[in-house]
């Protein structure tokens, strides 16, 4: 696993050993970025289930501005907090221990991107996004990037998110939402 493009290209991510983490694949890792790249600089970046901590470190690298890394394992954290020293980025990163719920609690943010790769067999990617869309801690505009497997079912109504189509790279899905505007910020 490295990093694919920019300040950190090609550096070598620490990938834990066995199976209580699964990285994202860099072809999906790629596609997700891609549908994001005009969104990334300057961006303010949550990457809530971050396992080895190489989404928020792939935004880091194509020049969003900071970054919170949210893991519940320590073990975890550790290798959040070691990639950001592989990749040269440990200034731009904040490493947080805490279940997601706990620190969506606390009203951290604003955050401009907000990256959601839970583990697959869980439903907390659908009370992330429920949560996020109850609270305030993504900006006007700001996006929120969901993974999850083919065939898992996505509800489609949070309250000031709009939902864009799923994108399909082999058996994964990327969904895409969008913070609503709100009027006193037009």
């Amino acid at each position: 696993m490295r990093v694919i493009t920019g300040k950190a290209k090609g550096v070598s991510l620490k990938t834990p050993e066995g199976m209580l983490t699964r990285p994202t694949a860099e072809r999906v890792k790629e596609a997700l970025f891609s549908a994001i790249q005009f969104d990334l600089p300057g961006a303010r970046v949550l990457d809530l289930f971050a396992g080895t901590g190489q989404l928020g470190i792939e935004a880091l690298s194509r020049g969003a501005k900071s970054a919170v890394f949210v893991d519940a394992r320590k073990e975890a954290c550790l290798l959040v907090r070691e990639n950001l020293r592989r990749t040269n980025l440990a200034g731009q990163g904040t490493v947080v221990q805490s279940d997601y719920l706990s620190y969506l609690s606390r009203g951290a943010g604003p955050f401009d991107l907000v990256l959601l790769d839970p583990p697959y067999a869980e439903v907390f990617l659908e009370n992330a996004l429920k949560r996020i869309s109850e609270i305030d801690i993504l900006d006007n505009g700001g996006i929120i990037v969901t993974e999850r497997p083919l065939g898992k079912e996505l509800p489609g109504d949070f309250p000031s998110l709009e939902r864009s189509r799923d994108y399909k790279y082999g058996k994964t899905l990327i969904t895409i939402f969008r913070k609503v505007q709100s009027e006193e910020a037009e």
